[in-house]
């Protein structure tokens, strides 16, 4: 086990690996910008590292500086988090060149499901679905019309290297593809470094459900079983849970579809494998997320299995003890992400809280990274905190829920709160009738 390891990230993520790596006995070395010197992570760590200014690309995907960090204070590995740099094969990479070990998958497996493109070819060639469309970069406006036109509107627009809910674009006929064509490849090159799209069927009234990955460097993998991540505002997740209400027996068969795909490309590590399931039941690989998820303590809270602590200990060399039979379900999950946001209009609610009061009682647990008098700077992700509730039935859990977030005082800034109480009291919502198009229809 390592005796020291080193976090490349901030907020919430980081305070709770600091969190993992204490009940571990290991050394937490937290790397922060200026804006970030007086948050919890800072503060309960064990070393601490500023390592630039505000601007993320001078800090936290400053890959010299966190890289210098960690010769600085002796650690050993970088655990990344989501986000930043925790998908960036050249970091991974660079880390193994130096003999850092990197909390995650190797850099090879990075690389080739970081480009979605190639991503579902290899699940074509392990046999699992996918959506209907190019197999191929369409690199010609010429080109996307040939292929719209073949699989039929609407379709998706899509970076190869995106990701986040980011790089897509809802296209309904020829002329829309036309007017979106260049900028749709120009907004790929900007925000993921290459303009490298593709087109593939948009699935109207889908699911959005991921499975849960755990393998060791030994070949063992398992599934933790499914989210629900459907509960979607332009592709960025609202509100995860788990179970999904999708049928069993389509469950199983995604199940049985993720561990396939993971197997095939040799995957080590937490890792998600996400899919759309149409109204029919049918569903289709999408892409594979190689590393933890915001969403991760919901499947903790049904599994009781920590998925931080066995990243850690997966990638000190650890072999997975746990067999599928191990994995045990119990009752359900839901996180809301909330988030520094106008609920109306979305638009960013950085500031002074003046007031903060988190819930609690059976069920309930609260990731964050915040506390009363913390200034929320405005350079990062709005997310504030994730509650989660877990309860035995889904019916009780919507309950506990409403509960949780009216115990939940936020005073200073605004807050997607009231958003999730009007979730959980919508009819469709508390009888399974959602799609990923859904709270767009609602809002």
């Amino acid at each position: 086990m390592f005796k020291r390891v080193l976090i490349a990230n901030r907020g919430e993520i980081a305070l709770r690996v600091v969190r993992a790596l204490k009940e571990m006995g290991v050394e937490s070395v937290v790397v922060f910008s200026e804006a970030d010197s007086d948050t919890l992570a800072v503060r309960l760590a064990d070393k601490s590292v500023c390592i630039g200014p505000p601007d993320p690309s001078q800090s936290y995907l400053n890959i010299q500086a966190i890289l210098s960090a960690c010769y600085i204070t002796g650690a050993e590995a970088i655990h990344p988090g989501y986000g930043f740099l925790a998908e960036n094969a050249n970091f991974a990479e660079l880390c193994e060149d130096v003999g850092i070990t990197f909390i995650g998958p190797s850099s090879s497996c990075i690389r080739l499901m970081g480009d979605k493109l190639r991503a579902i070819k290899i699940a074509k060639e392990a046999g699992v679905n996918v959506v209907p469309g190019s197999i191929d970069e369409v690199s010609s406006l010429e080109d996307a019309l040939s292929v719209a036109n073949e699989i039929g509107y609407p379709v998706m627009v899509k970076a190869a290297f995106g990701g986040g809910g980011r790089g897509m674009r809802l296209v309904g006929s020829d002329d829309e593809l036309v007017k979106v064509w260049e900028a749709a490849k120009k907004e790929a090159e900007s925000g993921f470094g290459s303009s490298k799209v593709y087109i593939e069927k948009y699935i109207k009234d889908a699911r959005h459900i991921e499975v849960q990955i755990l393998a060791d460097k030994y070949g063992n993998v398992i599934h933790l079983g499914e989210r629900e991540c459907s509960i979607q505002r332009r592709h960025q997740k609202l509100l995860e849970e788990s179970p999904s209400t999708v049928p069993a027996e389509v469950r199983e068969r995604i199940w049985k579809d993720a561990v396939k795909l993971a197997k095939y490309v040799g995957y080590e590590s937490v890792g998600t494998v996400e899919f759309l399931v149409d109204p029919s039941g049918n569903h289709y690989f999408i892409e594979m997320n190689t590393r933890i998820q915001v969403e991760h303590p919901v499947t903790e809270m049904v599994t009781g299995i920590d998925l931080v602590k066995w990243q850690i200990k997966i990638a000190s060399g650890k072999r997975l003890h746990l067999k599928q039979e191990d994995v045990k379900f119990n009752g359900c999950a839901m996180e809301f992400r909330i988030n520094a946001e106008d609920p109306l209009n979305f638009s960013p609610s950085p500031g002074l809280i003046k007031k903060l009061i988190f819930p609690g009682g059976p069920g309930v647990r609260v990731d964050s990274a915040v506390y009363e008098g913390y200034e929320i700077p405005p350079y990062y992700d709005s997310l504030i905190a994730k509650l989660i509730v877990h309860d035995e039935e889904r019916k009780s859990l919507i309950k506990r829920g409403i509960r949780a977030l009216a115990e939940t005082v936020v005073e200073g800034i605004k807050t997607t709160i009231p958003l999730h109480v009007m979730i959980l009291k919508d009819r469709d919502f508390v009888e399974g009738r959602i799609s990923v198009e859904w709270l767009e229809s609602k809002l």
